[in-house]
């Protein structure tokens, strides 16, 4: 299965482009997702700590525009986006 993470505010730092793509297994969840993010970040910017701070402490929005918890399953290929936190908190 695959999800895309449009990446806004800070996590744009993250990549050239708008957005990730991963594979994960069906039935994975958010928390998955941040997993993958800071798997992505430990190869990529040899595990930067604040970009983990930022993956860690935002909140992500389904393809229908809905805040979800670290308990969303995401159960087809879908759109995630990540939100950070605006101002430090």
């Amino acid at each position: 299965m695959k999800v895309q993470i449009e990446l806004f505010g800070a996590s744009r730092d993250f990549s050239n482009q708008n957005s990730l793509h991963f594979d994960l297994d069906q039935n994975s969840t958010i928390k998955d997702v941040r997993k993958k993010l800071i798997d992505y970040l430990d190869n990529n910017f040899n595990g930067n700590e604040n970009y983990k701070k930022i993956v860690n402490s935002s909140a992500f929005c389904s393809e229908d525009n809905n805040i979800v918890s670290d308990n969303y399953k995401i159960t087809k290929n879908e759109k995630i986006a990540i939100i950070p936190p605006i101002g430090g908190g």
